[in-house]
């Protein structure tokens, strides 16, 4: 009954507008309270600190800046030369440009919001002019950028590792398989979409042209290299990683004569708006937290699910539609920050990996951010493209049809995500 009464009166201060770190914790201390007294109220301050001091999130302003950079400074209007160059002269290879370009930034940023920003404002209108409809140019661009949490670095995968206890690298390496057979089956709905609807052939492919491109985008193909093969090679960890990133792009704008300070102060303030609201987030949580521990809800929930079943698949299955229902209501941040430490005990009843469970997360959330009501990715490209949701939506279904794919091919075939992480760490 009290955590009854918990759900909704944090579900009630959401919905008056109070911010949800706020609201969970007003939540959490009205009901440490009420547990457990005003003696408690000296070590709210601790939990919260605790909380919120965790090495590994300080990755993700440094992710978000390093993309801004790359957005700013000239190096994503190369590489959408060389994409375009590449795929141009397949019917319909504008859109596929978007799919690839969406893979590579995804490289860089690790964030879908700042990939659909990032890249709307470019592709969105290249393609309507090119005779695209909108809804199509606008579920292409939302769509495609959602792996950028599913390919590393990824900001929520980040998250998840925190809340889980798990190893931020070896997710990384267990999202690489599945985000590039998200892209390729993109790629190729993409195609069925322009033969069927007869979308426009953009150029003749030149050796030529793929070469100059190749070589005016040489300096960006080797940000990948620098974060990821430092990264998996031991030589960094993943915070380092993103401190590199970001090293690398302003270098590499430095070398392309198209660094602007401007731009630089405001990627570095959106970084820090963006990393102080997922600060408050873990805080609250941590304090959240502690009284659902001390309740031991996490421990009556894996109790009760695993009288119910004890197979593994059947659990990933419950899972599943939980978090794609969470994910039609809450951000990827709330909803990982939440719910994670909550059914964490379930997964290890169950003796499923938490890198294998990880990337299962991790693809149900980016689905969430294509699903109304929150949709945060598709709000972002229905906004660039004015276009409206509902019309973006009916093109979009079969887009987050490929991801729905691509979550069950992980779900019920494990190599698919621990294929590389059992290869490279055993």
């Amino acid at each position: 009954m009290a955590i009854l009464l918990l759900a909704i009166g944090v579900l009630a201060l959401i919905l008056i507008n109070v911010p949800i770190a706020v609201a969970l914790g007003i939540a959490a201390v009205v009901a440490m309270i009420a547990s457990q007294g005003l003696d408690t109220l000296p070590n709210l301050a601790i939990v919260m600190y605790n909380g919120a001091t965790n090495f590994p999130l300080i990755a993700i302003p440094l992710f978000i800046l390093a993309g801004a950079i790359m957005n700013t400074s000239g190096i994503s209007r190369r590489l959408l030369a060389f994409a375009s160059a590449l795929f141009g002269f397949v019917r319909g290879g504008l859109a596929m440009v978007n799919v690839g370009a969406s893979m590579f930034f995804a490289e860089i940023s690790g964030s879908a919001v700042a990939d659909v920003a990032a890249l709307g404002s470019i592709l969105i209108p290249a393609m309507k002019k090119r005779g695209y409809p909108g809804p199509f140019a606008a579920a292409v661009t939302s769509s495609s950028a959602s792996l950028a949490i599913i390919i590393p670095p990824s900001i929520p995968m980040i998250l998840y590792a925190v809340m889980a206890g798990s190893s931020v690298v070896q997710l990384f390496v267990a999202g690489i398989v599945p985000g590039i057979i998200g892209g390729f089956l993109m790629m190729g709905l993409c195609y069925w979409f322009a033969v069927r609807h007869d979308y426009p052939v953009e150029e003749v492919f030149q050796l030529e042209r793929l070469w100059s491109t190749f070589k005016d985008a040489s300096l960006a193909f080797v940000l990948p290299i620098i974060i990821l093969g430092g990264i998996f090679g031991g030589v960094v960890t993943a915070t380092e990683g993103a401190g590199l990133a970001v090293v690398a792009a302003i270098v590499i704008a430095l070398i392309y004569h198209e660094f602007d300070w401007k731009m630089f102060k405001a990627a570095v303030i959106d970084g820090g708006v963006q990393t102080a609201v997922v600060m408050l987030l873990v805080a609250s949580s941590a304090l959240l937290g502690i009284y659902l521990t001390e309740a031991q809800v996490p421990q009556k929930l894996a109790q009760a699910i695993t009288s119910f079943t004890t197979n593994p698949y059947v659990i990933l299955a419950l899972l599943n539609v939980f978090f794609l229902v969470i994910g039609l209501f809450l951000h990827s941040a709330a909803a990982i920050i939440l719910v994670v430490p909550i059914v964490m005990p379930v997964v290890t009843a169950a003796g499923i990996d938490p890198v294998h469970f990880g990337i299962i997360v991790t693809l149900n959330l980016a689905i969430g951010q294509q699903t109304p009501p929150v949709a945060s990715v598709l709000m972002t490209a229905c906004s660039i493209a004015k276009e409206g949701i509902w019309e973006v939506s009916k093109v979009n279904i079969y887009f987050i049809g490929v991801l729905l794919a691509v979550l069950m091919l992980v779900t019920y075939l494990p190599i698919t995500s621990l294929g590389l992480v059992k290869l490279f760490y055993g």
